[in-house]
């Protein structure tokens, strides 16, 4: 039977999570708040799809 061993993972480096991208742009108006307009639009955080938030993948 062969040992699997533990890498980590590439996608995330170890992270788990892979970070959320943000996108500032002052052509569009995003949300306001009172009366400040944030003109980022950004995505959150998702777990790594390559590792399934473990931060680690195995090898044989």
């Amino acid at each position: 039977m062969a040992e699997k061993k533990q890498k980590e993972c590439p996608m995330c480096r170890g992270e788990k999570t892979l970070p959320g991208t943000c996108v500032c742009d002052s052509e569009w108006r995003g949300t306001q708040t009172e009366e400040d307009w944030n003109d980022c639009q950004c995505n959150p955080d998702i777990e790594c799809t390559l590792c399934h938030g473990t931060g680690f993948i195995l090898e044989e």
